[in-house]
């Protein structure tokens, strides 16, 4: 009987797993467990469930060991049968040592008041199940994931061995202790794993669920990033951004897409298209102040839009400036006619799609400028790098989120991060070395995903020399170079060692591989002209000393050793003083 009374007391965690997982605010806490505020709050909320378990409990009369609800204050005579170790046990578990910790205290005091027979025992034994709940949950947190629902119930069943072993050793009474025991131990223990597993699964589940919806969300993303290339690639103009805002409306399922200019509406459509024309003013307070804050904002509220049209059906927007690399050259808005839809993670990927059309605009802008025809060198080579690259690896990711959304998710950051760089590379003729290693190291952990385990990357680069100036893309081309053609089809032991060191009043920067080398008859051309074989053309290495020679002179020219062993390519890089520096960058502006 003790088991079905306290089954319904279980169903009010269960209630909190549920409600947990419903909320956003709530599952927020709950999927970023390290954060301060979420310990804070996940901290609170179990410990209101854990009081509930107390005030909630079955009250047990040693005189006839019969069961009734708890109402009022406890005599010295009674006990409380409940759930108490599950709410502690779970907080410990899902929130971690802190968590875990802060509620077995504030539930134990609250049991201590509660009075009963030796209620010392219940305030002792809170705390070491919150604690040892804690010390299970920073395992799982440490590995980013959550117990499953068999290893949680075990971890109960500790719990409970816990609190029986402080009730039978605490107690004034020891005989009267081992009889509650043998009274309550296999209950608590029965429902209490089981009101455990049932926790963990609504939230596993959950999880599983959000991850699906991510993999297909993703999915969408990298389509819609495909076929918006061409259009913010070719900059901020009526029809390409009309065209745009149809991809977005369609892919995204939002309610309405606005792209504007700092000053006009370029494209909308969706709600509202009555009123927010195009060709028109800005209409929004809300896109005003995107545009001079630069910042995203949100609006759940039609008066926080800022539309003065009394019959908008729009209740919600997010509001996201574009920029192109130097200024912000107008807003990317999606609209909600439901407050209710706009979700934070709505927020998170608008925020990414802006950051990637703002880079599209970017390389569009980067093509545009008339400056770049004095770099014919710098041009060619990026022409080589960006296309291909960009849709192998948009293919890559496209296959990695199938099984792994957040490997997905930081291969775009790495996508994101290599055009940056190649951004910076395209503005500057010099740029610092450490700019040069984000490029590469985010370039080689794409190839990673790519090719798995292929390659074995080694830096001798020191820290010092970090600040240090060499030409753009320098590291970038001589690394590609050796991965795409050093080792033709061998799929194992292929090292390659970057480094830069101090030689007198210059530096020395090699790339060496360990591959099957190159053809005498071809080392002689390679770097001064094209060279036509099956492996490629040369063009990228031609290029690359041009720009060298330009740079330095003659004495910083391609210096490459092969055998059948491997092979390394160097190239001298003189220091420069800050005045030889502005005379070299003003050279190429």
């Amino acid at each position: 009987m003790l088991a079905l009374i306290l089954f319904e007391r279980a169903a009010i965690v269960i209630l909190l797993a549920y409600i947990l997982m419903n909320n956003d605010y709530l599952k927020h806490m709950l999927l970023n467990r390290r954060q301060r505020k979420s310990v804070i709050g996940l901290s609170l909320i179990f410990s209101a469930f854990a009081i509930l378990s107390n005030i909630t409990g079955v009250l047990i009369s040693f005189d006839q060991l019969s069961f009734y609800p708890l109402f009022g204050q406890l005599t010295d005579e009674v006990v409380i049968a409940n759930t108490r170790v599950l709410s502690i046990g779970v907080s410990g578990i899902v929130g971690g040592p802190l968590v875990g910790t802060m509620v077995g205290v504030l539930s134990g005091i609250f049991r201590y008041f509660q009075g009963g027979t030796d209620p010392h025992i219940y305030l002792i034994s809170s705390i070491l199940v919150g604690s040892i709940g804690g010390a299970f949950g920073h395992a799982s947190i440490k590995k980013q994931t959550y117990l499953t629902p068999f290893q949680g119930a075990g971890v109960v069943v500790l719990l409970e061995l816990v609190q029986m072993a402080c009730i039978y050793f605490l107690s004034s009474n020891r005989a009267m202790g081992a009889n509650l025991v043998q009274v309550i131990m296999f209950p608590m223990m029965l429902v209490n794993s089981v009101g455990m597993s049932i926790f963990l699964s609504i939230i596993l589940n959950t999880i599983r669920h959000e991850e699906g919806l991510r993999a297909i969300q993703t999915q969408d993303v990298l389509q819609l990033t495909k076929e918006t290339l061409p259009l913010f690639g070719s900059g901020l103009n009526p029809e390409n951004a009309q065209k745009a805002a149809e991809l977005i409306h369609k892919t995204m399922k939002v309610s309405a897409v606005s792209i504007t200019n700092r000053k006009d509406i370029l494209a909308f459509t969706g709600a509202g298209s009555d009123h927010h024309r195009v060709g028109s003013d800005l209409v929004t307070d809300l896109s005003r102040q995107a545009i001079t804050e630069g910042e995203m904002l949100v609006a759940h509220t039609r008066a926080e839009i800022g539309c003065h049209c009394e019959t908008c059906p729009l209740e919600g927007a997010i509001v996201l400036p574009l920029n192109d690399g130097n200024d912000i050259v107008g807003t990317l808005k999606y609209y909600f006619t439901d407050d209710d839809q706009l979700t934070e993670v709505e927020q998170k990927w608008a925020e990414g799609l802006s950051e990637i059309f703002s880079t599209q605009i970017q390389l569009g802008k980067v093509d545009s400028q008339k400056h770049l025809l004095k770099q014919a060198e710098l041009r060619t080579l990026q022409g080589q790098v960006n296309p291909h690259f960009f849709f192998n690896t948009i293919n890559t990711i496209s296959a990695v989120m199938r099984f792994d959304p957040d490997k997905a998710r930081r291969l775009l950051i790495k996508l994101s991060q290599y055009f940056r760089a190649n951004l910076t590379g395209n503005r500057q003729t010099l740029v610092q070395v450490t700019n040069e290693l984000e490029q590469v190291r985010a370039y080689l952990e794409i190839e990673e995903a790519r090719f798995p385990d292929k390659f074995e990357i080694s830096f001798d680069i020191s820290e010092t020399l970090h600040h240090v100036l060499i030409p753009s893309f320098l590291m970038q081309v001589l690394v590609e170079n050796a991965i795409h053609h050093a080792f033709k089809e061998r799929e194992t032991d292929n090292k390659i060692h970057i480094a830069l060191k101090p030689q007198g009043e210059n530096l020395i920067f090699s790339v060496e591989d360990n591959g099957y080398g190159i053809p005498e008859s071809i080392i002689e051309k390679l770097g001064k002209e094209v060279v036509e074989s099956a492996e490629g053309s040369g063009t990228a290495l031609e290029n690359l000393n041009k720009r060298l020679v330009g740079i330095y002179g003659t004495k910083s020219e391609l210096q490459i050793e092969s055998s059948s062993d491997g092979t390394k390519v160097s190239a001298l890089i003189p220091y420069l003083s800050e005045k030889e520096k502005m005379n070299h960058e003003n050279s190429f502006s």
